[in-house]
């Protein structure tokens, strides 16, 4: 019968899918592996308050020059930014810079090359969650292939890393996020995506 031709075939699919969820998952598990590296800027993607804490710490150590966070609601100023941010220097303040077009990790990536490119930078230290830096990083190398770019994943205390598969919800996000991996790595592979966009970001100002 048919469906005996088709179970090895559906045994070794399920067999790859797993395995490379469980790849997935020890990738999202890697603390930063380069602390040291000084870059020209920092890019911290929102969605987490523990990624815009980690750059602006980042910002304070000298890691770099300028920041951008990329995704900032467009309803968000300055003065409301400022805020969340504990000991935030006054002068400091002035080398971070509001991105308020970008949307979704691809309009993040888009963003920050604009961004890079109106200020000469050649390197950066990309900062987002551990479970977003797989994605977010594919999308920034096929954006910007020339930018040398540093991943900087930060762990938000509300998702499991240890026994991750018996935790409800970090398992269903880590497989959303490999679902997600895996339909961003297929499209750069089979497509070319455009490089460039005209994307205004906003200053404190």
């Amino acid at each position: 019968m048919m469906w005996k031709k088709l179970l090895p075939i559906v045994l070794i699919l399920i067999a790859v899918w797993t395995g490379g969820l469980f790849w997935f998952a020890s990738l999202v598990n890697q603390g930063p592996e380069d602390t040291d590296t000084t870059t020209d800027a920092i890019v911290v993607l929102t969605g987490g308050t523990e990624r815009v804490a980690a750059a602006v710490e980042l910002l304070k150590q000298k890691k770099a020059e300028k920041l951008l966070i990329s995704g900032v609601n467009e309803k968000v100023d300055w003065s409301l930014m400022a805020a969340t941010i504990d000991e935030l220097p006054e002068d400091l303040g002035d080398n971070i810079t509001l991105g308020h077009v970008a949307g979704n990790t691809r309009g993040n990536a888009l963003e920050s090359k604009d961004w890079l490119d109106k200020n000469g930078f050649t390197s950066l230290r990309l900062v987002t969650a551990s479970y977003h830096m797989p994605r977010s990083l594919s999308e920034f190398k096929d954006v910007m292939p020339d930018i040398v770019i540093i991943p900087h994943p930060v762990f938000p205390q509300t998702v499991k890393h240890n026994e991750w598969w018996k935790w409800p919800g970090t398992f269903a996000l880590i497989t959303s996020e490999y679902m997600k991996f895996i339909v961003v790595a297929l499209s750069h592979f089979f497509s070319f995506s455009p490089t460039s966009v005209n994307i205004e970001t906003a200053g404190k100002q």
